[in-house]
């Protein structure tokens, strides 16, 4: 198994395809991931909502493709042995009463890891909607659902990541703070990221995720989507609550949260700055699973050198 010098300890668990959001092929990232000398690879289609909640997505893998999606990465693991680490995943979202990853069909499928994200707020003035979406969007479910709280919508938020965590099923959290997607600009327009409710809430679900991780083997995302598609200046989750996980204990891995195959590796080398600065020494990499339970490895960060190889198979 070829791991080169520059990718050492590299990977990406959080990739998305043509068959959810994602703009390429699985091929496609794993001929780039190979060329990068990756440790490994695993894809993680946003996982079909619509037979479960009823909701209407043009971003979720549909129902009728899941089994296309499966055969297809363990076809890539085949095709790729030897060569790169292929783990199967999903990304399921946590909607309070209609679905999350602890639910017991996602036992069934074969699946090497899930990652546990929250997308849909349900707020109780109105239906649900996105809090990662436009602007526009959120605007309208923080008017209608919280009567233009901003402060209610972030703790809707918390208290849905939380319950996620306590509910448990899934080995990595995603995008712990995506809350503040739409947030940028000094103070943030909807609530305060350095105020102390913000920060007392974030402490109580790094408290949690430090549970979870001994009890579980959960470990957290340190995710560059947001960098890599322009929406943010930093990375998923902030400084603040990196150092927090670090505090509990909590693992850490950096992914590109990647809808294109350029994304993968995209602000790693900013991702592993924070982690250092946050107190981590170490990143994690996925193993697979021994007993249910996740198998972690340990890579030291100072042995990690993030720049794309242009080797070819």
């Amino acid at each position: 198994m070829r791991e080169g010098p520059a990718g050492y300890g590299l990977s990406c668990l959080h990739t998305h395809t043509v068959f959810c959001d994602g703009s390429d092929e699985i091929e496609t990232y794993c001929r780039g991931a190979w060329e990068r000398g990756f440790h490994s690879l695993g894809f993680s289609a946003h996982g079909p909502v619509s037979g479960k909640t009823g909701f209407s997505s043009d971003w979720h893998l549909p129902e009728d493709r899941l089994e296309e999606y499966l055969d297809a990465v363990r076809e890539a693991r085949r095709r790729w042995e030897g060569k790169l680490r292929i783990y199967l995943g999903l990304e399921l979202d946590f909607i309070p009463g209609l679905m999350g990853p602890a639910d017991r069909e996602y036992r069934d499928l074969g699946l090497d890891y899930l990652i546990g994200s929250v997308h849909y707020l349900i707020p109780p003035r109105s239906g649900p909607f996105t809090v990662d979406g436009s602007r526009e969007e959120l605007d309208r479910g923080l008017r209608e659902g919280f009567g233009g709280d901003g402060e209610a919508l972030v703790q809707c938020y918390w208290d849905q990541v939380a319950a996620m965590i306590r509910a448990g099923g899934f080995e990595i959290l995603g995008h712990a703070d995506l809350v503040k997607k739409n947030n940028r600009g000094p103070g943030g327009p909807f609530f305060d990221p350095a105020g102390s409710a913000y920060l007392r809430r974030a402490g109580e679900i790094a408290a949690l995720a430090g549970e979870a991780a001994s009890r579980r083997g959960m470990v957290v995302e340190v995710n560059t989507g947001g960098m890599n598609r322009g929406t943010l200046d930093e990375t998923y989750p902030s400084p603040a609550l990196l150092t927090m996980f670090r505090e509990n204990r909590v693992g850490a891995l950096v992914s590109a949260d990647a809808h294109r195959e350029r994304d993968l590796e995209g602000h790693y080398g900013e991702a592993l700055a924070l982690m250092r600065s946050a107190g981590y020494h170490s990143t994690v990499l996925f193993e697979g699973k021994e007993g249910g339970r996740p198998r972690w490895s340990e890579r030291p960060l100072s042995e990690i050198r993030p720049q794309a190889l242009s080797a070819g198979p």
